[in-house]
């Protein structure tokens, strides 16, 4: 694995504090960040796949009107579901988490599992999703690594290569879980993906 640069030196601390603080100041408002709902997250995580925000949203808050819990999902028919998700393309997800939310009506007493693993166990739940629900929703110390966070990791820590491939991802999910702090790890996660999102980005990045 290739470095482009000089790996920072700054402490995961420093990090951390620097991070947290412009969070907390240029943080956008988004409908999904008003809620510790886990299954509003989960909602907002699956669409925001592939999907830039400013589309997601009014998919989001018709969404949640429509089928505002994990019950009314599972309970909802496939091809409501599918009208509800239109225009936001790869359908697949939909079906996915109409499938998800039976298996949590089924098994979980329609509530999601707050652990990492077991929410793996879900369909269409990846390590990503797992962990920015635990993160997000409870607070837990899981790491998360999408697109965004691995451009601020990759130019954070000079690496080059594939982060989609081994061993690039691998080194990059074990900076990820490196880096969340034990405390805030709710924001922490959030501020890495709006850095990326907003200022790191793929052309013309603001993030010396």
């Amino acid at each position: 694995m290739a470095r482009t640069g000089k790996r920072t030196s700054a402490s995961s601390p420093e990090l951390q504090l620097e991070l947290l603080t412009w969070y907390r100041t240029h943080a956008r408002d988004l409908p999904w960040r008003r809620t510790r709902d886990p299954y509003a997250i989960w909602v907002s995580e699956v669409m925001l796949q592939q999907t830039q925000v400013a589309t997601v949203i009014p998919y989001f808050e018709r969404w949640m009107q429509r089928f505002p819990d994990v019950t009314a999902l599972a309970r909802a028919e496939l091809d409501d579901v599918l009208h509800a998700w239109q225009g936001l393309g790869y359908y697949s997800r939909a079906r996915s988490l109409r499938e998800a939310a039976g298996v949590v009506e089924r098994e979980h007493g329609g509530r999601l599992p707050r652990g990492v693993p077991a929410l793996c166990q879900l369909p269409g739940v990846g390590r990503y999703t797992a962990g920015a629900i635990a993160s997000i929703a409870h607070g837990t110390r899981a790491p998360i690594v999408d697109g965004n966070v691995e451009r601020v990791l990759c130019r954070l820590y000079g690496l080059d290569g594939d982060p989609k491939k081994r061993p690039l991802a691998a080194e990059l999910w074990r900076l990820a879980e490196a880096l969340v702090p034990e405390r805030r790890a709710r924001d922490f996660n959030q501020a890495l993906m709006e850095l990326g999102a907003t200022l790191c980005t793929p052309k013309a990045p603001a993030c010396e």
